[in-house]
């Protein structure tokens, strides 16, 4: 499963490089706005230093329009992916686009029968809301295992993104239940790293190292730096 981060963040996505996992980013108007820069600078500089798949929103509800930003977002870079609202006029303008061979996510699916739509018109990525679920108390994660399934049934290429996700297990169910993909807040990120056994025992090695330094005799300069 690919990690993605949903953010605009460029520290935040610098950082998650940094670690040498992470895979893709997610974009959407509210994140594009927190992050007050201009739109096409900033989308730009993503896709730059990202070398996987970088979704970025369309906005409105017609066909026509979203045809047209769809094009005129494959030309920021070769990684851009079209993300598209699960609208009646979003299949519309997904179907163009994909026959087209433009990479299109359709987001906002919230049940299992958007999804079916949504790879039937040729949908590169679905994008099913697990945490949003969860908040109205729906089985958010109940909805990606049913996708999960259906896909792998029908035989279809469309991948399946986790979105939405608010802590650490849900990433792990995300991989148990099959998605291609989990993308998730910076923080919920960098939570996937933390334990509290890897801290106390990491604590434990670094204090008895220190300790036996002075007894081991001559160390390679790494190691006597550490």
């Amino acid at each position: 499963m690919k990690l993605f981060l949903d953010t605009a963040n460029l520290d935040e996505i610098r950082e998650g490089l940094r670690w040498g996992v992470l895979k893709g980013v997610t974009t959407n108007p509210s994140l594009i706005g927190k992050a007050e820069q201009g739109f096409l600078p900033l989308v730009k500089e993503i896709c730059t230093i990202v070398d996987g798949d970088v979704s970025i929103e369309t906005s409105g509800d017609e066909a026509d329009s979203l045809v047209r930003q769809g094009h005129d977002i494959m030309q920021i870079a070769d990684n851009a992916v079209v993300k598209i609202a699960l609208t009646t006029e979003g299949l519309s303008a997904t179907r163009r686009l994909s026959d087209e061979g433009i990479k299109v996510n359709v987001t906002l699916c919230f049940s299992p029968a958007q999804a079916i739509l949504a790879a039937e018109a040729g949908a590169y990525i679905i994008s099913p809301f697990v945490g949003r679920l969860d908040d109205v108390a729906t089985d958010g994660l109940r909805l990606l295992s049913d996708i999960c399934e259906i896909y792998a049934a029908q035989g279809y290429a469309t991948q399946v993104l986790a979105a939405s996700l608010r802590h650490p297990l849900h990433v792990v169910e995300a991989a148990r239940m099959g998605s291609d993909i989990a993308t998730m807040p910076f923080k919920v990120f960098e939570s996937l790293v933390k334990h509290p056994l890897t801290d106390a025992g990491f604590k434990k090695f670094t204090d008895d190292w220190e300790k036996a330094k002075p007894h081991l005799g001559e160390l390679p300069p790494s190691m006597q730096e550490a």
